[in-house]
């Protein structure tokens, strides 16, 4: 298979050398401006679990992430999306990880390595990155209850771990208001 253009980019990001293109730190997007996110039916094999789809969790505040084993920020973000999802599970807070690996064994060695604790989804096709728009690796989208894309951030940033969870509280907080 031929790899998508995207994991040239992805490649790049990862290493550093684009790593302007959207450092920044994410926002909430309004709920007027934000748009629906790719909720696809299609069945995902998951680790550790039955197959997925994404529309199988709509209702949750929801932080989907695109990573592949060979991405260093990566690494780096499984820790904190194990750590997010333990403190607001209770509020309806779920993380859902999309491996993008043409070799499923190198995504299964990480994962022993990393041990997540939330949902890992496998995307060996590459199918879903397209319907999201990802350009680099990790993205993720932060999606509403009503399954809106409301921030996204690409890359992995620790001086930025106080902004990300604070958007995800804000989120939270909107979503149990309404």
């Amino acid at each position: 298979m031929v790899a998508k253009p995207y994991f040239l980019i992805a490649a790049t990001l990862c290493c550093g050398l684009l790593l302007s293109v959207t450092a920044s730190a994410s926002a909430l997007i309004s709920a007027d401006e934000a748009k629906k996110a790719p909720h696809a039916s299609q069945q995902l094999p998951q680790y550790q679990g039955k197959p997925q789809s994404l529309q199988d969790v709509r209702g949750d505040v929801l932080l989907v992430d695109f990573w592949a084993s060979w991405c260093g920020p990566c690494r780096e973000s499984f820790p904190w999306m194990t750590e997010m999802q333990a403190k607001y599970k209770a509020q309806g807070f779920k993380v859902i990880a999309i491996n993008l690996d043409q070799d499923k064994q190198q995504a299964l060695d990480f994962l022993k390595e990393y041990s997540p604790g939330f949902t890992v989804l496998f995307d060996n096709n590459a199918t879903m990155p397209d319907r999201f728009g990802v350009i680099g690796m990790p993205t993720s989208f932060l999606v509403d209850r009503k399954g809106r894309i409301r921030a996204v951030h690409t890359g992995f940033h620790q001086d930025q771990l106080a902004n990300y969870e604070s958007v995800i509280t804000q989120l939270l907080a909107e979503s149990e208001g309404k």
